[in-house]
């Protein structure tokens, strides 16, 4: 078989094809026309049509679709018409080919095809339904909570199809499994989060999707297997490993074509967990906005600001001690400044993460005390605000 070039979608079809696959949402099948391919980007521009029914086996069984122009909440006729990554998921078929029924690119992108989800909400949207439309088969928990789920409920909650867990501290991934053995999506968010038992996700043989980030604790040998989780179609890895990043790289390479999308960038080697995790700017190394000239010198003016608070913090106390913490906050904004002046990097999301920055530095010495010293906070962010030009 010849290799697939990066010239043309790994699983193949070509603008006109028609495409079709089951919806949970709607609980039949629908289909989409492929407008335009976008070998740069690598994504596809896909028409959803107004159509959802039996499975078909050629476009004939699809009579005479149009495409489909959502009428509710916020949309006003305007075609379903986005840009997704060129990767054809596994579960999807091309029926044939037929004209294309609109012939300009849409402006739209979106990370996963999902096709038949709109449809689905324009007919709850129809039938005189306001209330949000949310799937009964989704359950969304903080690491807490679902820690507590385990402890508290012994019987497996088979009617979860779809699972989200932000704020991931420690995650037993075995008795996860067996709470919820039927999961087609898994999504784990962590900051610097531990799983344990992690090769225990290959028991969930549905599984579609699934997203790490920010959690530690794999290695190679727990990587997700082809043979264990044959449907995957996306599987999504940010910040982990770097053992566990190269053996599922190596071993989910030969899936792409097969209709496994596979992104996998932030691998992390045991000195940079080491060295980074107590750094409260560590999601900064590897930003598609952020050099990584830019965060060295970043993690410096923030250590440099680490230690100056601690040394105010910890002398003896002092009527200028809130003179000096308001200094320590004048200069770490202005060596912000020259740091952003350059090539600007510090938008909405990385201001506050300067802010919280120095706020955990303060948490820290307020949990050591068992003492409020919110009036050091203020000192400190008044301080940068009297230069902050980010």
């Amino acid at each position: 078989m010849a290799r697939t070039t990066a010239s043309a979608p790994p699983r193949p079809f070509a603008p006109g094809d028609v495409v079709a696959a089951f919806s949970d949402a709607l609980g039949e099948w629908t289909a989409a026309q492929i407008t335009d391919i976008d070998v740069d980007k690598k994504t596809a521009g896909v028409l959803e049509l107004d159509w959802s029914g039996p499975e078909p086996t050629s476009v004939a069984d699809l009579g005479e679709p149009r495409p489909f122009r959502p009428t509710h909440h916020n949309w006003g006729g305007e075609l379903s018409h986005c840009n997704h990554e060129w990767v054809l998921p596994r579960s999807y078929k091309v029926l044939g080919a037929l004209p294309l029924m609109h012939s300009e690119r849409s402006y739209s992108y979106s990370s996963g095809w999902n096709l038949g989800l709109q449809l689905a909400l324009q007919r709850h949207w129809d039938s005189g339904s306001r209330e949000p439309w949310s799937d009964p088969r989704e359950l969304r928990r903080t690491g807490a909570e679902l820690n507590r789920d385990f402890d508290e409920q012994a019987d497996p909650r088979v009617d979860v199809r779809r699972l989200v867990v932000t704020g991931v501290k420690s995650l037993d991934c075995d008795r996860l499994v067996q709470h919820f053995p039927g999961l087609t999506q898994l999504s784990l968010w962590g900051d610097m989060g531990l799983l344990s038992a992690p090769a225990s996700l290959n028991k969930l043989a549905s599984l579609k999707r699934v997203s790490l980030n920010g959690l530690f604790g794999m290695g190679g040998a727990d990587r997700l297997l082809p043979e264990r989780v044959p449907s995957l179609e996306a599987l999504d890895l940010y910040n982990i490993p770097a053992e566990y990043a190269k053996a599922t790289r190596s071993t989910w390479r030969a899936e792409i074509p097969r209709g496994t999308y596979l992104v996998i960038s932030g691998a992390r080697s045991p000195e940079w967990i080491a060295e980074n995790r107590d750094n409260p700017l560590r999601d900064w190394d590897g930003r598609d906005n952020i050099s990584g000239a830019q965060y060295r010198k970043a993690i410096a003016h923030y250590k440099s600001a680490r230690r100056a608070i601690r040394g105010a913090l910890d002398g003896p106390s002092t009527e200028d001690m809130t003179t000096r913490l308001f200094q320590i906050g004048k200069e770490y904004g202005e060596a912000f400044n020259r740091l952003d002046a350059a090539t600007p990097f510090i938008e909405t999301v990385e201001r506050e993460e300067l802010f919280d920055a120095l706020h955990l530095v303060v948490r820290e010495v307020e949990t050591a005390r068992g003492t409020d010293l919110g009036w050091a906070r203020t000192s400190l962010e008044s301080g940068v605000e009297s230069v902050r030009e980010w």
